[in-house]
């Protein structure tokens, strides 16, 4: 099968059987990725920190003299630049932090090479994940694979445009607002933001953010999930999230709310084509219906935004240090952070706890929810964010993803995947969103949609078939 199909194409479930059962070699598929990335990174900039070689050809070696060490043994890894990794540049995407550098492995990236991972570098990401647009000062832009004038999304940018390139095999991410979900549907790959809980990050507050997997199969998130779940004494709130029974595809029940009926503005032609993976599991036997939860969705967008800056707290003494060097979307953040009263958060705990209980409800309902996962297609590369959607302006710079927020609140799990491309070739994607504990059942029933469309494998991004390099481009004007 090697033989046939060039290494970086196969599913990093067929790379990874193939070298437990020394048919292939790490050393040959870690040096297949690292050249796929130097012939097509130049061209997106999705993995601007990349350790030496030699060095990381040494520790494939060394896992090819052992045994196999774990799901992922000799598969090469990029991690995202929000995580540390020890020894590797961990800017965050702020000059703030350009020359600072990971001391230790943070948990999931620790586990990853436990399970036997090489890293061979780190992706490129937003300012400190602000924003669904993946450019930074540090180490500039990110372009889609399938358009470079375009973005790629975000925060997760960088692993989806390697992942859609075949430079890696799986890519770790992570989301607060979109951020796994976003880049998904713009690269026309999958990314997993997993039930709260399910891969444990530090301390003891809720917060909205996820780290998960993202991958070019339904196949290879669920290896890569099962390598960053699971409890760890570090981790207060880590958990076994109890699953729900799997549903069956043919009779599942299922929930298109769409834009909300009409509350969020959409690029013309989004909400069509998203809405046609409703029909394709309408045509595998699920029941799919029109529904709108009865919330208010504008509270529930304060409740997300003072979650967001309630997060941004610890951030409050670089605008003491070093506002100078933020972009104008984290000072916004981060000064609305500096405002914040104990009743803020107070009111914000009660507003999520009330949309807690209106989506238990919902599934009691529904197998599953279908949404876009943005509400624009990929755009301008050049643009920080899109200021306005069908001729509504955008208020702030990640309302155009407003769409995914509920569900961030809710800490359900949510599969971000392709929907399909519009007629200029550019991808969009939709979220399949579980009941709570339900990471099974959303890629239970994605494995279903994967297959009976086969997005990622049908339709190859154009740059796959570019040989010479060029350049990355320019990071996008500011303020938009």
């Amino acid at each position: 099968m090697a033989g046939v199909t060039p290494l970086v194409e196969h599913s990093a479930t067929e790379l990874a059987a193939l070298i437990a059962a020394r048919e292939l070699s790490a050393v040959e598929v870690v040096t297949a990725h690292l050249e796929q990335i130097e012939r097509l990174d130049p061209h997106v900039n999705a993995i601007p920190v990349r350790r030496d070689p030699e060095r990381v050809l040494a520790e494939a070696r060394a896992l090819d003299d052992g045994p196999v060490r774990g799901p992922l043994h000799g598969l090469p890894v990029a991690v995202k630049d929000l995580a540390e990794v020890a020894g590797l540049p961990w800017s965050a995407g702020s000059p703030v932090h350009r020359d600072r550098v990971g001391a230790v492995d943070a948990l999931h990236v620790r586990r990853m090479r436990e399970a036997g991972a090489v890293v061979v570098g780190k992706t490129n990401t937003p300012e400190f994940g602000f924003g669904s647009q993946t450019y930074n000062p540090v180490h500039g832009t990110t372009r889609n694979p399938y358009d470079p004038s375009r973005t790629p999304g975000g925060s997760s940018g960088g692993a989806a445009a390697a992942l859609a390139l075949r430079m890696l095999p799986v890519a770790d991410g992570s989301d607060y607002g979109g951020s796994l979900r976003n880049p998904a549907g713009f690269c026309n790959v999958l990314g997993l933001r997993p039930s709260r809980g399910l891969v444990p990050s530090a301390g003891f507050v809720a917060q909205l953010g996820e780290v998960g997997p993202m991958a070019r199969t339904v196949d290879d998130l669920a290896l890569l999930l099962d390598v960053l779940a699971g409890p760890d004494r570090s981790a207060p709130l880590g958990r076994p999230v109890p699953e729900p029974p799997l549903p069956d595809v043919r009779g599942a029940r299922i929930a298109w709310v769409g834009d909300w009926g009409g509350r969020l503005p959409t690029e013309p032609g989004l909400l069509e084509l998203c809405r046609g993976a409703a029909d394709v599991l309408t045509d595998l036997g699920a029941t799919v219906e029109e529904h709108v939860p009865d919330v208010d969705l504008e509270e529930l967008w304060r409740t997300f935004l003072t979650w967001r800056w309630w997060g941004a707290v610890e951030m409050l003494p670089l605008l003491e240090t070093s506002r100078a060097l933020l972009k104008p979307e984290a000072v916004w953040e981060i000064e609305h952070a500096a405002a914040l009263t104990a009743r803020d958060v107070h009111a914000a705990l009660v507003a999520r706890d009330a949309w807690y209980a209106v989506v238990v409800d919902l599934f009691d309902r529904y197998d599953a929810v279908l949404a876009p996962s943005a509400q624009v297609f990929p755009f301008d590369a050049a643009v920080a964010w899109p200021a306005e959607i069908d001729g509504r302006a955008m208020d702030t710079y990640h309302r155009w993803m407003q769409t995914v927020t509920p569900w961030s609140l809710a800490a359900v799990p949510v599969l971000g995947m392709p929907a399909g491309f519009d007629a200029r070739g550019l991808p969009a994607g939709v979220q399949l969103i579980g009941p709570p504990g339900g990471d099974r059942t959303v890629l239970h029933l994605g494995r279903a949609h994967e297959a009976a469309t086969g997005w990622v494998r049908r339709v190859r991004p154009p740059l796959l078939d570019v040989t010479p390099a060029g350049p990355p481009g320019t990071p996008p004007r500011p303020g938009r």
